[in-house]
């Protein structure tokens, strides 16, 4: 395909995807009384490429195509390289904008108590997965790589989606939502030394702690002085990006940190988005913080949904089928999983039960996490495209579910900590 012919089938996609979004939050929002980010989900489910999308129009072909050996088992992003990367650059934006709005103080006070929820939540799940993929035979012992990557996948937390939950209900400053999203980051960083585990079990049937303790220290270590030598010098960052005159200036300053940090934390082990968090929690006092906030939400309302309907486009709803029942039982495990191992914790840090049960419900999305773990497996061969069908079909039914339940949670208001 020519550059010229690639850009304009790119910019038919997202006229599309803004259409739908718009639409599906709408009626979301409107006609069902549900978050928008469930009718952005749904709206990509329909017009991706295992649905509308991937309908051929005349000469022009399909709007969604499956890009070269995707489906039918394999490689697990199902989209262009390109609307991809449009979709990770929106969740960047998010997480950015996300971290400026947390209260930095709580979130310290709370990064203690989220490290414990985060152990929890990851666990029970891996256990849980395992366990139910030897049982149901798909799997012949606790070691063979088909429980050990569903048990990988079942460990996952969507930062994302549960930071655009907390954000449309104005909920990010509490105990809860700092704890949530301080344990959603912590889980990142558990669950790649629980994928990197995996993989060398399953390629070599042996893992070297030596690696493991490497690549654990690089990745904490990374996101600490990050976050550290962020808040260090936050105050200078502040003044050098207020210092510029040009117009719009701030803002995109602010962006190019978010994106220069977003791609130091992948080099470093860590999900992009992870990094874009950290450097705009460490921003968030400053007064920087207040002036590109508002200019930084139009960007957000812009480019965000995008991200949520890629994410539905992902969803593979034929790839359910072959192992509906299994599919399923692990969609329970995966809720419970998350909801008592991350809840269970919370009870012993000071939440009680109503703050305990929304953050097992902040834990409960798996979203791009678990699909990128799932990928994985998939591409090298370890999983088959039943395991990956049940992958997906958690993921769809954790990450549609954690709003629906989530939101009311939060809405019938009440203290989620504990009276000291």
């Amino acid at each position: 395909m020519e550059l010229t012919e690639l850009i304009t089938h790119l910019v038919f996609q997202l006229a599309l995807i803004f259409l739908a979004a718009k639409i599906g939050g709408e009626i979301a929002e409107r006609v069902l009384r549900v978050p928008p980010v469930l009718g952005e989900l749904a709206a990509g489910i329909i017009i991706g490429p295992f649905a509308l999308g991937g309908i051929p129009i005349g000469n022009f072909g399909p709007l969604f195509p499956l890009p070269h050996g995707s489906g039918n088992g394999q490689p697990a992003v199902p989209v262009s390289v390109e609307l991809y990367s449009i979709s990770q650059i929106a969740a960047i934006v998010l997480l950015f904008v996300a971290g400026l709005e947390t209260n930095l103080r709580l979130f310290l006070k709370y990064v203690g108590p989220a490290f414990l929820v985060a152990t929890g939540g990851l666990v029970l799940p891996f256990l849980f997965g395992a366990y139910a993929t030897v049982y149901f035979g798909f799997a012949g012992s606790l070691m063979d790589p088909h429980a050990l990557f569903m048990g990988a996948v079942m460990t996952a937390t969507s930062v994302g989606i549960t930071a655009r939950i907390l954000r449309d209900t104005k909920k990010l400053d509490t105990p809860e939502g700092v704890t949530i999203l301080g344990a959603a980051v912590v889980d990142d960083v558990l669950g790649i030394l629980v994928l990197t585990i995996v993989v060398a079990i399953a390629a070599t049937g042996i893992v070297s702690p030596g690696q493991v303790t490497w690549i654990g220290i690089k990745a904490l270590g990374f996101w600490i002085a990050l976050t550290g030598v962020g808040v260090l010098l936050s105050g200078y960052i502040s003044r050098i990006l207020l210092s510029f005159r040009v117009e719009g200036g701030g803002v995109a300053l602010a962006l190019a940190l978010a994106l220069a940090a977003s791609g130091l934390a992948e080099a470093f082990g860590l999900a992009m988005i992870i990094g874009a968090y950290s450097i705009g929690l460490a921003l968030s006092p400053t007064e920087v913080a207040k002036r590109v906030r508002e200019p930084l939400e139009a960007v957000s309302h812009a480019l965000v949904p995008v991200f949520f309907v890629v994410m539905g486009m992902l969803v593979n709803v034929p790839a359910m089928r072959s192992a509906l029942i299994f599919g399923l039982v692990i969609s329970i495990l995966a809720i419970v999983g998350k909801v008592v191992g991350s809840g269970v914790p919370a009870l012993g840090v000071g939440f009680n039960m109503r703050g305990a049960w929304r953050i097992g419900l902040g834990m409960l999305p798996r979203g791009e996490v678990a699909l990128i773990v799932a990928g994985v497996g998939l591409s090298r061969g370890v999983i088959t495209s039943d395991i990956f069908g049940v992958a997906i079909m958690m993921t769809a039914i954790t990450t549609l579910l954690a709003p629906i339940l989530l939101v009311p949670a939060f809405e019938r208001g009440g203290r989620g900590t504990r009276k000291l």
